[in-house]
């Protein structure tokens, strides 16, 4: 069974709520709109947590020659006419119903509503639509992809602390990721992360080695203590799940 799509219209500042049930495009106008310009979060991927409702931005330009009878907007979507991404929407009306506009629009995802799947993660499609007085729509491919991954959390504990100079220092870790369908964390293991150091009073991390997560996501490996300062893990994230980096964990070496 396909989602339900959902879009919230912001009007005289009210949302009201309508259901979409447009076919996904096959690529061709059917007439009488027209979009260009559309960006979705800047071309950035979309990054989406466990749980909690996150917010991202749209924008486009859309040119009609009939009067529209909801605001036009920009969805997303995958392979057929059930394969909709289900979310809300908002975004700023357009002053005119016909003729050219250029639209924001914010998507909301919150996967403790929206009842979304970890097989959502990946690449979607970018549509536009727009349904005019007379019940008829046009439903454009707009050529543009978005990336939606699963969010990421990383762990750090370095010890002993304080260490004495020359000493071994541990530095362990987790790397967890966002499971939409259990709406929790869980494990994410066999990943590459990178071990970060910030010296005492520097201002940015550099790279010390790469070190690779076991099956339960456990992340674990030795250096020698040379400098005061702060060490992290950063994941730089794959195509299905964002980048992310843990707090510091600041050491004294004596």
């Amino acid at each position: 069974m396909g989602k339900q799509f959902w879009r919230a219209v912001v009007a005289g500042g009210a949302a009201a709520v309508f259901t979409a049930v447009a076919a996904v495009p096959a690529g061709a106008a059917e007439g009488g709109a027209s979009f260009s310009r559309v960006q979705v979060n800047g071309g950035k991927p979309i990054v989406i947590g466990a749980s909690k409702e996150v917010v991202y931005p749209a924008s486009f330009r859309v040119v009609s020659t009939r009067v529209w009878r909801w605001q036009p907007l920009v969805y997303l979507y995958r392979n057929g006419v059930e394969d909709k991404f289900w979310q809300t929407m908002g975004g700023d009306v357009c002053p005119n119903r016909v003729g050219s506009c250029d639209a924001r629009q914010r998507l909301h995802f919150e996967p403790g509503v929206n009842d979304m799947r970890n097989s959502e993660a990946g690449v979607w499609k970018v549509a536009g639509e727009v349904l005019f007085e007379d019940g008829s729509k046009d439903v454009d491919a707009t050529g543009v992809t978005v990336q939606l991954r699963r969010d990421s959390h990383l762990l750090v504990n370095a010890s002993p602390e304080p260490v004495a100079k020359g000493k071994t220092l541990t530095v362990t870790g987790k790397v967890t990721r966002a499971n939409w369908e259990t709406r929790k964390y869980g494990v994410y293991g066999g990943r590459q992360v990178n071990l970060q150091f910030k010296p005492a009073g520097a201002s940015a991390y550099t790279m010390v080695k790469k070190v690779q997560a076991n099956g339960s996501g456990v992340l674990r490996t030795t250096v020698k203590a040379s400098k005061t300062g702060t060490w992290r893990w950063a994941y730089v994230g794959d195509t299905t799940t964002g980048a992310s980096v843990s707090l510091g964990d600041y050491v004294v070496v004596k």
